[in-house]
């Protein structure tokens, strides 16, 4: 049986004039092509032309994109930002938060669905089976980066990682597994139970119920109230969860009203122009440039490798920035926060 694992997995693919280009970026990358590519196969369902599946995958991916970021700002890095909001929508400087990415993708395809007429539950039932892959993709992109640690263990396949005393679980690996899980689920409720908005109610449960299981194996640098900070909103997440699958019971019942039928687009589709497609890959483009938050100790790991890997070029003094508290709990030697 094999040995414990010791992270040294290089995060940098490479450098394009001033700008690095990541493998944790590369996830996101993958996650919106996939997320397109499932969308033009459905789009018959949804009555979608294939420009607006290119708009459709624009308004999502740049949801994502900017609810991860506000969300990371927000809650894990405002003291610096705070001071410097100039350097909020700078996507290569890193970070991103998981909650950030479902709220901000949710928002982009509501946005969407108001243009386009489409029911948002119609559009959510969809694009929760590729979000899923997302999430789990993003996840082997925080592996790569040696970010996110379990607690201490002993089994097999623990990893020693960079900065962490001792061998942890990787628990991310854990949770992409579990995400890569929730797609045949997901898939067998939509073949059961037609009704709009029930597989995304279902995602919207058993995504943060499942991880609060594999939370449990995970050392958190930040809390709210007494548990770690994404613990905290898994069991919100959960409980918005149980509230949406109970209205999906008691429609079924015949004790609420029905929801909106499922149809085609109230417009017609445009197909040909190229700005939608620009659009996208752009985005897929701008995405490998993203680090993680963890990553912004890279000049520290990885200087041996990437000579002169800094972003002072590009924002004088940024490089005395404080560090993310995850990396200073971390190079602190913590080995058992409570969970």
């Amino acid at each position: 049986m094999p040995g414990p694992f010791v992270h040294d997995i290089d995060p940098v693919i490479g450098q394009v004039g001033g700008l690095y280009l990541w493998w944790y970026g590369v996830s996101y990358g993958l996650g919106f092509l996939e997320m397109h590519l499932w969308m033009r196969r459905q789009r018959a369902r949804l009555g979608l032309g294939v420009d607006d599946v290119y708009r459709l995958s624009v308004w999502f991916a740049a949801g994502v994109l900017i609810g991860g970021r506000a969300i990371e700002i927000a809650f894990d890095e405002w003291p610096f930002y705070r001071d410097r909001v100039w350097l909020m929508p700078a996507l290569w400087l890193g970070g991103m938060a998981t909650h950030g990415l479902l709220i901000g993708g949710a928002t982009g395809a509501w946005l969407f669905s108001r243009r386009s007429g489409i029911p948002f539950r119609q559009l959510a039932d969809e694009l929760v089976i590729p979000g899923a892959f997302l999430m789990a993709v993003g996840r082997v992109g925080n592996f790569i980066d040696g970010q996110i640690v379990g607690g201490v263990t002993g089994v097999p396949w623990a990893v020693q990682f960079p900065d962490a005393e001792g061998f942890r679980h990787p628990v991310v690996l854990y949770d992409a597994i579990k995400n890569l899980a929730l797609i045949p689920l997901l898939l067998w409720v939509r073949r059961r139970n037609p009704t709009p908005g029930a597989v995304a109610a279902h995602f919207v449960f058993w995504y943060p119920f499942l991880r609060l299981f594999v939370d449990l194996a995970r050392d958190y640098p930040t809390h709210r109230l007494p548990f770690g900070t994404g613990q905290t909103l898994n069991i919100v997440m959960a409980l918005v969860g149980v509230v949406l699958l109970a209205r999906l019971r008691l429609r079924r019942l015949g004790r609420l009203g029905s929801p909106p039928p499922a149809g085609a687009a109230r417009r017609p589709a445009t197909q040909g122009r190229p700005l939608p497609r620009l659009a996208l890959a752009a985005i897929i483009a701008l995405s490998v440039t993203i680090p993680s938050n963890w990553t912004q100790d890279v000049p520290a790991r990885y200087g041996a490798r990437h000579a002169g890997l800094t972003y002072s070029r590009l924002y004088p003094r940024l490089d005395t920035r404080p560090r993310p508290l995850s990396y200073l709990w971390l190079r602190a030697g913590a080995t058992g926060m409570p969970r």
